[in-house]
């Protein structure tokens, strides 16, 4: 009962760390459906070999004739995808050459100013080695998303085909109303790479490859993306981009490590990072992949609203809904609390602004209810720590946006106090600001910096079907990077993946926030982008990030050692310079070689050394810069290094179901740095009294958990979960929804 006493308060009083989907246009927040075509008693899985891909099937048919072999992938490794029954796993990961078997999981659909801010329209005007203009001509790059309106005019002549691997047809066309929720995010990504027409992407004369991978609503699975990565590999893809996520942190997960192989294979990949910020480690796969190009959003140029109450100090950042009206509110109306925005909550709300929380019902009902009650405008605050984006299945002609849930929860307990203060809003000019939903990292494990870059992800116009339409998201900010990528690969087209991506984060500029200090190394990497300094660079340093790992107080002086390349493009002799931090604290001590020389196109692995005694330093993270000197600009490396075991959350990725058997269900949960203990404490939803442990867990080793429950004793209905995981003296928890028997 002691640690059901320590739940309920956290419950009440702290705002819960609840992980869901990238999901940067989805109206629907309810969890995914199991895919089509898998009754309840199976599964995916997705298996990754270690030896013959050919003599592994054939023992695992032998071994589970009950099982179907989906997906065959030998491009970016040995392996398969293999619908099975549940209770099969175990038997599954004991065959002899498997090494891995990862459950399919659900991924969503995560320029006019943009495109000159980056320097984007000062490349066009540089030729490459035949002469030819800078606009991404003779490079294809292929886009995994949601598909492509291809008879847009401004995409007709950038398209030349793809694949549907969510219909398994050469025609990747965007979800259209008769098939599902219409999707269009595929087709705006696509218009920010190669536009050209009324809009112009980043690399115009670039050829489009696309997959469809999400289907209606823009959900789409594991084996779908890696499907379509290797189906762009082979198809000649120079550049890759996924504008998609899920909510795992962690280097291994089966997308991330498809991306690392694309990338050994010679493709550029770039992936955006998530909208789960402003918290670390909300950065989820396949962000996480090693060697992509992670890509976090910033603002360009634009006059953006922000909220005050008269009479207070506060400023609040909003984030419009997709398919509401813009936000052009001019001058103070009274504000108003109205539930979930349920019909019934909203009374006497004509003319006013409704402040609602985010759950029970979709976004586009409460847009409408709030509508139809005559509510000015419509504010919805989250109802999981950080920012959200979303959109309305239709236009709802209302203003709606959405709020982080401390802003929301602040003006809330204004309108408890107040009554109806009034609302005001405040439009400033402002750019190269780190959008409040662009998720940060690092990665956990491997501590590696991420994003890599950032690039503009907040109000972007691109084209959608039939039309064009601004949208915000790092789903913005990745095809700016892939675009860009297109365009250094046109001016150096013997240029590695590693190399293109070391020209895009060397020569990035670090941004600083409103109060004048510079963001961190992992939440704007090594900073936002600049095209006309990328294609020009004369000096290349990788990798362009380092992370130096994790230390613990206990822990004698030790050193630990990174090395990096120095390539030097230019055509003269160079001298560099590598200076670690000047400003040093008590307890670090750098070696690093003092001067090279490299000869044109000559490079040079060098080393840098970082001695160190973790008992005088504060506990925490701790970063800075590495400078290497000697080319037409110096080059900054951000680093990073923990003391102490990090903050990162404990437990994430949560999902409940029924089971193989009647009245059985399982669970699943990821766990970045195992747990020491991990349990689900269930409460009345509606009074919060704790009822019952549904399990409890000791020792469990870091990754994915997935356990069977049978005859777990509860009646049917619904409860309130809260998934705890405990390691290192830190104990995080999920909120969740569960239902027992039918779904209501």
């Amino acid at each position: 009962m002691k640690r059901a006493v320590s739940l309920m308060m956290i419950t009440l009083l702290f705002a819960m760390f609840v992980i869901t989907p990238v999901a940067e246009a989805n109206q629907f927040p309810e969890r995914p459906p199991i895919p089509v075509h898998i009754s309840a008693e199976e599964t995916i899985v997705i298996v990754e070999l270690s030896d013959d891909l050919q003599n592994v099937i054939e023992v695992v048919k032998d071994k589970i004739p009950s099982g179907k072999v989906r997906k065959k992938f030998d491009t970016l490794f040995s392996g398969f995808s293999y619908q099975l029954p549940e209770n099969k796993i175990p038997l599954l990961e004991e065959i002899s050459g498997v090494e891995r078997v990862s459950r399919v999981v659900t991924y969503e659909a995560t320029l006019d100013e943009s495109v000159p801010f980056i320097g984007g329209e000062q490349v066009r005007g540089q030729l490459d080695e035949n002469g030819s203009r800078l606009t991404g001509e003779g490079i294809t790059v292929a886009v995994i998303d949601t598909g492509i309106d291809y008879t847009h005019p401004d995409l007709k002549d950038s398209y030349k085909g793809g694949f549907d691997v969510v219909d398994w047809d050469e025609d990747p066309m965007e979800t259209k109303a008769k098939q599902g929720p219409p999707t269009l995010h595929g087709t705006h990504v696509s218009g920010i790479i190669a536009a050209d027409g009324k809009v112009k992407g980043v690399a115009p004369k670039a050829d489009l490859l696309v997959y469809r991978t999400l289907g209606p609503g823009g959900q789409g699975t594991t084996e779908q993306v890696i499907e379509a990565i290797e189906k762009a590999v082979e198809d000649g893809a120079d550049i890759i981009n996924l504008s998609l996520g899920n909510n795992v942190n962690g280097p291994d997960w089966p997308t991330s490590l498809a991306l690392d192989k694309a990338v050994e294979h010679g493709v550029v990949a770039v992936t955006s990072n998530g909208n789960s910020g402003p918290n670390m480690w909300t950065v989820g796969s396949p962000g996480t992949s090693k060697h992509a190009i992670s890509v976090g959003a910033s603002s360009p140029p634009l006059k953006k609203p922000y909220l005050t109450v008269f009479g207070e100090d506060r400023e609040i950042d909003i984030q419009p809904l997709r398919g509401s009206k813009p936000w052009m509110i001019k001058r103070g109306h009274p504000i108003v609390y109205g539930g979930l925005a349920r019909a019934n909550d909203l009374e006497d709300v004509d003319g006013k602004i409704v402040l609602a929380k985010r759950g029970v019902i979709p976004f586009t009902e409460k847009a409408m209810n709030a509508r139809d009650a005559g509510a000015k405008a419509l504010l919805i605050y989250n109802n999981t720590e950080g920012a959200f984006l979303g959109g309305l299945g239709e236009d709802a002609e209302i203003t709606v946006a959405a709020l982080t849930q401390e802003d929301g929860e602040w003006l809330k307990d204004i309108i408890d106090h107040e009554g109806e203060p009034e609302l005001r809003t405040i439009y400033r000019e402002e750019e190269d600001l780190l959008a409040s939903f662009s998720s940060r990292g690092p990665v956990t494990h491997s501590w590696d910096v991420k994003p890599e870059v950032v690039a503009p992800g907040v109000s972007i116009d691109s084209t959608i079907p039939k039309g064009y339409l601004g949208l915000n998201g790092t789903s913005m900010a990745a095809p700016h990077v892939a675009g860009a990528a297109a365009l250094i690969k046109q001016a150096h087209p013997d240029w590695s993946p590693e190399q293109i991506k070391a020209a895009l984060m060397n020569t990035a500029k670090q941004i600083v926030n409103k109060e004048g200090e510079t963001y961190l190394p992992h939440e704007q990497g090594a900073g936002r982008i600049q095209i006309d300094k990328a294609v020009e660079a004369d000096t290349l340093v990788y990798p362009g990030a380092v992370t130096f790992g994790k230390w613990s107080l206990n822990d004698r002086r030790e050193t630990k050692e990174i090395t990096i390349t120095v390539d030097n493009q230019s055509e003269k002799t160079n001298t560099y310079y590598v200076d670690p931090p000047l400003d040093a604290p008590d307890g670090i001590q750098w070696k690093a070689p003092f001067s090279f020389t490299l000869a044109p196109k000559e490079r040079k692995e060098v080393t840098v050394t970082m001695d160190i005694m973790p008992s005088v330093l504060k506990e925490g993270i701790h970063h800075g810069n590495i400078t290497i000197k000697g080319g037409k600009e110096d080059i900054e490396v951000p680093y990073l290094f923990f003391i102490e075991e990090p903050n990162y959350p404990r437990v994430m990725a949560f999902n409940f179901e029924h089971g193989d058997e009647p009245d059985s269900y399982r669970y699943e949960m990821y766990l970045p740095g195992g747990a020491e203990e991990v349990g689900i404490a269930l409460y009345d939803p509606d009074t919060f009294q704790f009822i019952t442990y549904l399990d409890v867990k000791k020792d469990i080793t870091r990754g994915l958990l997935e356990v069977e429950l049978e005859d777990i004793g509860l009646e049917d209905g619904v409860y309130k979960a809260l998934v705890f995981a405990s390691q290192d003296e830190q104990e995080d928890t999920i909120e969740h929804t569960l239902y027992i028997g039918e779904h209501p």
